[in-house]
């Protein structure tokens, strides 16, 4: 998504999205607030766990990346990568809990 504020996605997942934007960009301005407004767009305590899990192994990843040079994929690689990951979600790889 180029502009997740204003695609047409539904309530839940725009909460979702800027939770992950919250965490990722200003982890220490998230707080109690940030929950409630989360819970109040429709996300469930589960919902938030595994936002907060997906959210933190792609910023490890990322960091990773970045600091051992890998290489990114092509923009045809990367559409590949997601239709896939559209079909098949991240369930494949859950985290207990």
């Amino acid at each position: 998504l180029e502009d997740w504020r204003s695609a047409d996605v539904p309530a839940r997942l725009r909460a979702a999205l800027a939770l992950l934007e919250a965490l990722t960009l200003r982890p220490a301005e998230v707080n109690a607030d940030t929950m409630r407004a989360a819970k109040a767009a429709g996300l469930n305590d589960a919902a938030i766990r595994e936002a907060a899990y997906v959210c933190f192994l792609f910023n490890t990843l990322d960091r990773l990346a970045d600091s051992l040079g890998f290489a990114l994929p092509t923009d045809d690689e990367a559409r590949a990568i997601g239709r896939l990951m559209h079909r098949f979600g991240y369930g494949l790889a859950k985290l207990p809990g």
